[in-house]
């Protein structure tokens, strides 16, 4: 077999090849594609449903149905029928019309206080209205784990108090609820003393803790210092000894 005979059965079989995996990727690609758009049932809400609404009474007030989407646009969490919730279980928070319902939206209502929140024995519920950056966007849910954070002072103050900057206020909070975004109207005041007047979505999240720490988060909101949540997990480490942040010792 001469040379030209061999060039051609070599660059004949690399075009075999090559279609090969051309053929292989496309399919795969489409296979990918169905799976993404794909339908799947997911519940929803019809109407908008209160928090401490039963899922019972909702179901009965025809404010659920089973609605078919596509598999990426399902939310975590999110179930294809109410036999995954408990009739008996209520509503933590508001479900608007076109939300889908999700386990962690749903818990037992606290039959002891009367209260249809999760309310730690010992301890009370205060509720704070908190901006959309200050309470971890939209990510916070009943259950979560926070630290929460007071701010002092300004940094665009030219004065350095001792008393101002970043501290941890409380370690370890618990989230019971997490009610509908707002638009507030919030007014800052920079350097200068020029004010601007700017509408701020706002959440109302009401939390549970004990006497002394629901204090201390009432004194320091009314004493017009800033709350900022961190939202925790099993590993996160937070400090309360730690020395405040502010403009003497940002840059140490």
């Amino acid at each position: 077999m001469d040379r030209r005979r061999v060039i051609v059965l070599v660059g004949a079989l690399v075009a075999v090849l090559g279609t090969g995996v051309v053929y292989l990727y496309v399919k795969g690609a489409d296979n990918r594609a169905d799976q993404k758009f794909a339908a799947q049932q997911v519940l929803v809400a019809k109407v908008a449903i209160q928090p401490g609404e039963t899922l019972a009474a909702a179901k009965t007030a025809g404010k659920l149905e089973v609605k078919s989407v596509t598999s990426g646009s399902v939310v975590p969490g999110a179930v294809a029928n109410d036999a995954a919730i408990s009739s008996k279980d209520v509503a933590l928070t508001a479900i608007y019309p076109g939300e889908q319902i999700l386990t962690s939206k749903f818990g037992a209502a606290a039959a002891a206080s009367g209260s249809t929140l999760s309310i730690a024995k010992g301890q009370l519920a205060i509720a704070i209205t908190m901006s959309d950056p200050n309470r971890v966007a939209g990510f916070l849910e009943p259950g979560d784990k926070v630290a929460i954070f007071a701010t002092a002072g300004s940094a665009s103050d030219a004065t350095d108090n001792a008393k101002d900057g970043t501290r941890v206020l409380l370690p370890d909070v618990t989230v019971i609820a997490v009610g509908s975004t707002t638009t507030v109207a919030t007014t800052t005041t920079d350097p200068t003393g020029a004010q601007t007047t700017e509408q701020v979505p706002s959440t109302q999240i009401t939390l549970s803790l004990d006497q002394a720490d629901a204090q201390k988060i009432i004194y320091t909101q009314s004493a017009g210092q800033t709350l900022t949540f961190g939202l925790l997990n099993k590993d996160s480490v937070v400090n309360k000894a730690q020395a405040p942040t502010n403009m003497s010792n940002l840059f140490n």
